[in-house]
């Protein structure tokens, strides 16, 4: 294990007053030793956040086009256009992890990408009807992908630190990026674009994964190489879950859908509350355990596939909360929209049981009252059974909405109890309840002022 070294030199820190500041490296490993610049826990920046408030609009708007017409294509077409917006959110987020200097060009580089997501975001729909969505598409795509790394390689200059790995990223992304060159061309079918555009994010992803990973770091020979800010990283993907599950409860009060008193919808915009609450529940209560090692800090490789599997759980809950949300407005969903209801929730519950997995507990034997997998058991069966009520034909939106949300519930109820310690009870009792004795010299009030003479 690298053991956590902080830096002394008050030369490495950058000017505060300075409207570019220099870009130095947060943290770093060092012939295996973890080198942070500062001990302090980071937190996300206000233009991070800001940054994720086009994304819930960006999020909203594929999620309601698919919706609108589920079929094979439209599920396609919304892999394949929410995948770069996630790929651009995290440049962004891995270069505020190592880099975060939050500077006059750090900022005109959010607001830059941002620029580029609009663009994206209001032409992404239309790729498969119109040759200028499409190219309006991928140029804003590729754009804001060559201004991350091209800021990556600048800071390459900067800071020796991430140098090699950095300068090997920039080199593999624009080559990853020339893959979609096709899609500019008009004649090429559009089953063409789609094998081109599923290439293209396939090799993206594997040359993230590959300039990351140790063979990497062995290849290059570097002594300096990468390495993150733990709890920045979790906290920025819990802020992304947050905006997600947001899809479940923006539509069930913005013009009144369940209105007036009380109804068949609102019960149901009350029980997809309930839904998006207990899904909060289990991504934040991971798999209870009392003393466990988060998957960014036990292994490289479920650190990867931690982070991989974020995408698959984004899109899914996405989609499913898009619909469930439409349920507090319409009594009656088309076929395809149920099963993207179902679909999407339970593929997300058995991500969540994936992703549980992946945390490594330390708690000794009998510590908890049931062991790991008996405790996360119900997310996956519960997964299975939701996927599969689209097949019960009897059964109305209520009923199918209320089996979801009772399945959700009982998940939240049946791991916070199995993950209580052995012979814990269900209610502490209350003591040191009452005002203390006023002849208890203890808890006296001091004269603050000191005493006075005459």
């Amino acid at each position: 294990m690298a053991t956590i070294t902080k830096t002394e030199s008050s030369e490495l820190i950058s000017t505060p007053r300075a409207l570019f500041r220099q870009p130095l490296a947060l943290q770093w490993l060092e012939d295996g030793k973890l080198m942070k610049r500062s001990e302090a826990e980071r937190q996300a920046g206000r233009f991070e956040l800001f940054l994720d408030l086009l994304y819930v609009a960006i999020l909203a708007n594929f999620a309601e086009n698919l919706a609108d017409d589920v079929s094979g294509v439209n599920l396609v077409k919304y892999i394949l256009i929410l995948t770069p917006t996630w790929h651009v959110w995290s440049d962004l987020r891995e270069l505020m992890n190592s880099f975060y200097t939050d500077d006059l060009a750090q900022r005109v580089l959010i607001l830059w990408i941002m620029v580029l997501l609009v663009i994206y975001g209001n032409n992404a729909t239309y790729v498969n009807e119109d040759i200028s969505a499409m190219r309006a598409t991928v140029g804003a795509y590729m754009i804001a992908r060559m201004s991350a790394t091209t800021t990556h390689l600048l800071y390459s200059f900067a800071s020796y630190h991430h140098r090699a790995q950095q300068r090997l990223w920039f080199c593999l992304s624009i080559v990853g990026l020339c893959i979609y060159i096709p899609l500019f061309v008009e004649s090429i079918s559009l089953r063409s674009k789609i094998a081109v555009a599923s290439v293209g994010i396939i090799v993206e992803e594997s040359i993230w994964v590959f300039c990351y990973a140790p063979a990497a770091k062995k290849l290059l020979r570097a002594r300096y190489t990468t390495a993150v800010d733990i709890p920045h990283e979790i906290d920025r993907f819990a802020a992304f879950f947050i905006i997600v599950l947001g899809e479940f409860l923006y539509s069930i009060v913005v013009g009144s859908p369940a209105a007036i008193g009380f109804n068949d919808r609102l019960l149901r915009a009350i029980w997809t509350l309930i839904i998006a609450f207990c899904l909060n529940w289990l991504y934040v209560h991971n798999d209870g355990a009392m003393k466990g090692v988060h998957p960014l800090r036990h292994s490289v490789y479920a650190a990867f596939l931690w982070v991989v599997l974020h995408l698959p759980l984004v899109a899914s809950l996405l989609a499913g909360g898009h619909v469930a949300a439409i349920c507090a407005r319409s009594s009656e969903l088309q076929v395809g929209q149920v099963w993207l209801l179902c679909g999407g929730i339970g593929a997300g519950l058995i991500i969540l049981y994936l992703v549980a997995l992946l945390h490594k507990s330390e708690d000794g034997s009998g510590t908890l009252l049931l062991p790991k997998p008996a405790r996360l058991v119900f997310r996956p069966v519960s997964g299975i059974i939701i996927i599969c009520l689209p097949l019960a034909h009897d059964l109305g939106i209520t009923s199918i909405v209320s089996i979801v949300m009772a399945l959700s519930v009982l998940c939240v109820v049946w791991e916070n109890i199995t993950s209580l310690i052995s012979g814990a009870k269900f209610w502490e009792k209350w003591v040191d309840t009452k005002y203390p004795e006023i002849n208890d010299v203890t808890t006296q009030p001091q004269d603050l002022c000191g005493s006075h003479d005459g």
